[in-house]
C-alpha cells in the first residue's frame, strides 16, 4: 500500500502552527523535524537515548510533514487552503512537497526521529531502542505502525501529565494508536474503553494493548453514537472536533470526572472553552506548551 507524504518547509517559530494547520485539513498525526528541538533536549534533563546524526547535521529549516492514503484527494487542497489563511495572519512557510512513501519506507521514517517521551505518568519508548527503566518507573513499549501516534507530540504529553486514572474508569476518544488509554491502563485505571473512528488506528491500537499486557476495550466507533460512561475522558482531537463534541460528551461522564481535552491551538482556547463552558463545563486544570494548550475541565 502507498501512501502521499506531505512536508511544509518553515521555520521553528511557526512549525506548531503549520502543524496545527494539518490537523484542521485532516491529518491523523504529523511529523515535525525541527534541529532546534533536538538542540534543546541535549540540553535538558528529559532521559533520551536515541537521536539520529543526520537530524543534527541538517539545515535550520524546519519540515512538517503528514502522511495520508494515496487516493486522498481532499488532505491537500486543505491544507493549501489552511496555509492560505494562516499566511494571511502573518505566519510564515516555504515550499510544499509531496512524496510517495510505501508502508515499509513510512515505518521506517518515524523510526530514525523517534525517542524515549518522559511524562509524570509513564515513559513511552519504542520497541526498537534498548531502555533502562529506572526504579518506579512506568514505561510503555509502542509500535506506532501506520496510526501515527508516537505521544512526542506537546498535545499528547499534556495529557500525560494531566493524567490521574488509578482506580478509575477511563474512555480515550479518537485514541489513535493508542498512547492514553494504554498509559492509564499501566497506572492502574480500573477499565479502558478506547475507539476511533479509523480502523487502521484500532487496529495498531489493539496491538500496542497487546504488546503492553494491557486490558483495553477497542473499538471502531464514534463515541458520540455510543453508550459508555467512565470517570474521566480524554479527547485529543482538534479544536473544531472538540467543540462538535461538547454537546454530547457529558452524557459519558460520570459525576465528579475529569475531561481532558488537547489539541487546541493556543488562538482558538478560548473559543473552545467558551463552548464547554455553554454546556455545562468549567476549567479545573491548564496546560500549555509552545502554542499548544491543553484543559482538565469538570462538569
Amino acid at each position: 500500500m502507498k501512501y502521499k507524504h506531505i512536508t511544509v518547509i518553515t521555520d521553528h517559530e511557526n512549525a506548531d502552527l503549520v502543524a496545527g494547520a494539518m490537523f484542521d485539513a485532516g491529518a491523523e498525526g504529523v511529523d515535525i523535524l525541527d534541529r532546534q528541538d533536538f538542540a534543546d533536549l541535549l540540553k535538558s534533563d528529559v532521559i533520551w537515548d536515541y537521536v539520529d546524526d543526520d537530524v543534527l547535521l541538517s539545515e535550520e529549516e524546519v519540515k512538517v510533514s503528514a502522511t495520508v492514503a494515496e487516493d486522498d484527494e481532499k488532505f491537500l487542497p486543505s491544507l493549501e487552503a489552511e496555509l492560505n489563511e494562516l499566511a494571511a495572519h502573518g505566519v510564515k512557510y516555504g515550499e510544499i512537497v509531496c512524496t510517495m512513501l510505501d508502508e515499509a519506507d513510512w515505518a521506517n521514517e518515524w523510526k530514525k526521529y523517534y525517542k524515549p517521551i518522559v511524562t509524570r505518568a509513564v515513559t513511552v519508548v519504542p520497541t526498537w531502542i534498548k531502555y533502562e527503566a529506572a526504579e518506579g518507573e512506568v514505561v510503555m513499549r509502542l509500535d506506532p505502525g501506520m496510526a501515527f501516534g508516537t505521544g512526542e507530540h506537546a498535545t499528547t504529553r499534556m495529557c500525560l501529565e494531566m493524567m490521574d486514572a488509578a482506580g478509575r474508569s477511563v474512555i480515550d476518544v479518537g485514541c489513535g494508536s493508542g498512547i492514553l488509554g494504554i498509559a492509564a491502563a499501566l497506572t492502574g485505571a480500573s477499565s479502558v474503553y478506547m475507539c476511533d473512528i479509523d480502523g487502521q488506528a484500532v487496529e495498531a491500537a489493539r496491538k500496542n494493548a497487546a504488546l503492553n499486557g494491557a486490558e483495553c476495550v477497542v473499538e471502531r466507533a464514534d463515541l458520540i453514537a455510543g453508550e459508555e460512561r467512565a470517570d474521566v475522558i480524554f479527547a485529543n482531537l482538534t479544536a473544531d472536533i472538540l467543540m462538535r463534541l461538547a454537546p454530547s460528551v457529558g452524557v459519558h461522564l460520570n459525576e465528579g470526572g475529569d475531561l481532558i481535552v488537547s489539541g487546541i491551538i493556543a488562538e482558538r482556547a478560548d473559543e473552545v472553552i467558551a463552548v464547554f463552558h455553554a454546556h455545562g463545563f468549567r476549567v479545573a486544570e491548564e496546560r500549555a506548551e509552545g502554542d499548544w494548550r491543553a484543559f482538565r475541565m469538570v462538569k
